[in-house]
């Protein structure tokens, strides 16, 4: 049994498509679940409620924990600890190897122009140091010899069919609606981004591979990111539109989210667009020889499947 827990947004989705490689027995948990292949078997679950973690893990060789919780500092610092610590006490409970879908939050920024599997972690965000603090507890139970567990870290998303992203929600989805794509601060640096069917494919490869446990990966993510600049002329380019874009400085942006709460969240992270965002995936390339889908063909995926 291979189970995912929070079965429900774009990478659960698309583990569970590519866990029939490796299973014919997969749980897909999640509040609402609902079966990605015929044979899905389907688990109700509260993250928060141990309880219902440990049946949700019960009779698991694998789970991997991809759950997104609300964009919200609030939630992240209430919910996401209590989260890791059922999952990691469910996983030790019924003997499950436990495989993380995590961001790169608690890099210090400094790093981020070049970022590998073992930068300092030194978040400047509250969410990053909600992200540290669970990785951490992760890295400790694996250090002490309690669980079998490795980490994979993607940078943003884009993807076909997905939300929560810059790249997608304000760039995209802005210019189908015939509106100015929205970029942060600059357009002049460079920008990694995660195809999502990529990221799903490798984490499915490393909860198989015996030798991924106890480290950290980056999931395949292609090299040479665009800028600001060139993400927005490439993917109008490829709908056929004039590449319209207003950019929103640091003052604007905080001025915007007194009134919008989306905005306000992501003051914080603004740091990741004063400079270049480049996001190094050479250790899993070589060890896995899967390599991430160039920024062209991705975008042309993204405009094809809308």
């Amino acid at each position: 049994m291979q189970t995912i827990l929070g079965a429900g947004g774009s990478i659960g989705k698309g583990l569970a498509k590519n866990l029939t490689d490796y299973s014919d027995k997969i749980r897909l948990v999640s509040r609402n679940p609902k079966a990605i292949n015929p044979a899905d078997q389907l688990f109700s679950c509260d993250l928060t409620n141990k309880a219902q973690v440990s049946k949700a893990v019960k009779g698991s060789e694998i789970a991997y924990l991809v759950a997104g919780l609300n964009y919200n500092t609030k939630i992240w610092q209430e919910q996401w600890p209590v989260v890791m610590k059922n999952v990691l006490e469910a996983c030790k409970e019924h003997n499950s190897k436990l495989v993380f879908f995590d961001n790169i939050y608690m890099y210090d920024p400094a790093s981020i122009t070049k970022m590998t599997e073992e930068p300092p972690v030194n978040p400047v965000s509250k969410k990053g140091e909600v992200r540290a603090k669970i990785a951490q507890m992760l890295l400790d139970e694996t250090k002490a010899g309690n669980i079998s567990a490795l980490i994979a870290r993607s940078a943003d998303f884009y993807g076909p069919g997905i939300t929560g992203s810059i790249i997608m929600n304000g760039v995209y989805e802005n210019l189908m609606k015939g509106k100015k794509a929205n970029w942060f601060c600059s357009l002049k640096y460079r920008h990694s981004a995660t195809f999502t069917p990529d990221a799903s494919r490798a984490t499915a490869m490393l909860g198989n591979s015996v030798g991924a446990y106890g480290q950290v990966w980056h999931l395949p993510t292609a090299g040479e990111p665009p800028t600001g600049k060139e993400w927005i002329e490439a993917i109008a380019s490829a709908m056929g539109v004039k590449p319209k874009v207003q950019v929103a400085s640091k003052s604007m942006v905080w001025i915007l989210g007194l009134f919008n709460p989306i905005l306000k969240e992501f003051t914080e992270m603004l740091y990741q667009y004063d400079r270049d965002y480049v996001f190094d995936s050479s250790k899993f390339e070589k060890a896995f020889g899967l390599m991430p889908t160039p920024y062209s063909e991705g975008i042309k995926q993204i405009v094809s499947k809308g």
